[in-house]
């Protein structure tokens, strides 16, 4: 079965890519950054996997026009050659950060979507360009809406909180009570793997593990799997506060956006994607963050 690959170089592509590989899938990277690459490839292939897309800039450095560009006219273009192909299976990365920035409860997928950045309403907009369309009878769409993405050699807030494990340094923010879900590359991987090998209904899906951690939690079982003692300091939120404003303006290692996502709540449901599935995820979520932590011991 051939399987093309936007964004294959990154992150989720490479894990995604290796994935495929080795249950006998035949993978082909299509870069977008080759000016050319919609008059050299008809999408002869069983899937297309959008992948490629701007990402949100923590710094906040980024033209917003950039994030429409990229997240949202280039999707346009490639799902309209997906149309005209006779490929049958077009799955686009989004995000949950598409519909909400903030969780007040459970995310579910029938949330009224009202995205705060820039990068979400990119996202937000290549979404409804997708569902506008008609479909062909033998074409199957799928929308994921992953939340925070974790896994071999990842870059992210883990290595955040894995760095202050690993130092010795105490984690400030014990004072914050929060759940919030994570989602193990290789779940995310087992996910698209059974949508393209099973004739699932179309429409947007939440991507999470089943369990949602508080971020102490999260800060001991990195402990546990670096095998490191960990110290948790209550430290008052207003000092915090104070640090991260700091931090938006010199180097620090947080800032009051990583603050914000390090204690914040945010619950995102994978209920509607299980049950289409009728299959468990491989991993709980300890065992994927576990085996997200022992690679940066390597």
């Amino acid at each position: 079965m051939n399987i093309v690959i936007t964004g294959a170089s990154g992150f989720v592509g490479k894990n995604l890519s290796n994935y495929l590989k080795g249950r006998d899938f035949k993978v082909e990277p299509l870069s977008l950054r080759d000016k050319g690459w919609k008059y050299k490839n008809d999408f002869n292939c069983s899937a297309i996997i959008h992948l490629a897309g701007k990402a949100h800039d923590l710094k906040n450095t980024s033209d917003d026009k950039e994030y429409f560009e990229v997240n949202t006219e280039l999707t346009k273009k490639i799902f309209n050659q997906f149309i005209e192909s006779e490929c049958e299976v077009f799955i686009y990365m989004s995000s949950v950060k598409a519909t909400a920035d903030e969780v007040d409860g459970v995310l579910e997928e029938n949330h009224i979507s009202n995205p705060v950045t820039v990068y979400g309403k990119s996202k937000l907009a290549a979404e409804t360009y997708i569902l506008s369309k008609e479909l062909p009878v033998n074409k199957r769409v799928y929308i994921l809406r992953p939340c925070m993405i974790h896994g071999p050699n990842n870059k992210g807030n883990l290595n955040l909180l894995y760095s202050f494990v690993s130092k010795g340094i105490p984690y400030p923010f014990g004072v914050y009570e929060n759940k919030r879900s994570f989602l193990s590359v290789e779940n995310l991987c087992f996910v698209i793997k059974e949508l393209i090998n099973n004739n699932i209904e179309s429409g947007i899906y939440n991507v999470a593990d089943d369990e949602p951690l508080s971020t102490k939690e999260l800060v001991e079982t990195i402990g546990e799997a670096s095998n490191k003692k960990v110290k948790i300091w209550n430290t008052p939120k207003s000092i915090i506060n104070l640090i991260a404003k700091i931090g938006d303006v010199l180097p620090l290692p947080v800032n009051s956006e990583r603050v914000q996502k390090l204690t914040e709540n945010y619950v995102v449901s994978n209920h509607k994607i299980k049950q289409v599935l009728k299959k468990e995820l491989p991993l709980n979520v300890r065992e994927g963050i576990t085996t997200t932590i022992k690679t940066f011991n390597s």
